[in-house]
């Protein structure tokens, strides 16, 4: 099984929510992660897989090209000068891995549609060449706008075709406020989608992130 983690924007805590599902993916079988463009970080700096791993402790980490500036895949490739490999060059990586693994976690690159490749297709595009199946995850906000961006990253998926397993609210605060509270029981509500998990604000910083993590799934 391949999922796909994506966000409703740039900081939402994808990197976050895909080390918890690495998590709950590692307690029933074997689990690789892949980030297939990873910006805004220099050759020797770590980068989301290595946040992943400090976690979790999954060393089965597969990061694809590496960009320097802090901007989408195709942006920051194009100042430099780099080639981007193809989404279906990107797929077959994936489907190979899932051969051998019960899973694959994906973590995309801002939002749905950023383009990961030269021809600017995105994780959509990348999912529609897979031959394992998958199914997405979107990480959204607590607050307030979160659900027209909710579901505008829904309903593109819908409109390709592509499943969702659910919506992990990626920062959930320890006093949410009306707006958060609300959200809520509305993001499924609005988006028809239900939410898997929410993960505490400062999940990042804990030391029990992997006993506590399967707690956070509802």
């Amino acid at each position: 099984m391949i999922i796909i983690v994506t966000g409703t924007d740039t900081g939402v805590g994808k990197t976050i929510a895909t080390a918890a599902l690495a998590v709950r993916a590692a307690a029933a079988g074997s689990v690789a992660v892949v980030k297939p463009a990873q910006t805004g970080v220099t050759p020797d700096e770590p980068g989301d897989l290595a946040e992943v791993q400090r976690l979790t402790g999954i060393t089965d980490l597969h990061e694809g090209i590496r960009l320097r500036d802090p901007l989408a895949p195709t942006t920051a490739a194009r100042r430099e000068g780099v080639p981007l490999p193809t989404v279906e060059a990107q797929a077959k990586f994936i489907d190979d891995l899932a051969t051998t693994r019960d899973t694959v976690l994906v973590e995309g690159a801002g939002g749905l549609l950023v383009g990961l490749d030269e021809d600017g297709r995105g994780l959509a595009d990348l999912a529609a060449h897979l031959t394992t199946p998958c199914a997405f995850v979107a990480v959204t906000r607590s607050g307030l706008g979160t659900l027209n961006h909710t579901g505008l990253t829904i309903e593109a998926l819908r409109s390709r075709q592509l499943p969702v397993e659910g919506l992990i609210i990626g920062s959930w605060p320890a006093e949410p406020d009306l707006a958060e509270q609300c959200n809520l029981e509305d993001l499924p509500v609005t988006s028809g989608v239900p939410v898997i998990a929410r993960i505490p604000a400062g999940a990042g910083q804990l030391e029990t992130f992997a006993r506590d993590a399967p707690g956070w799934f509802l």
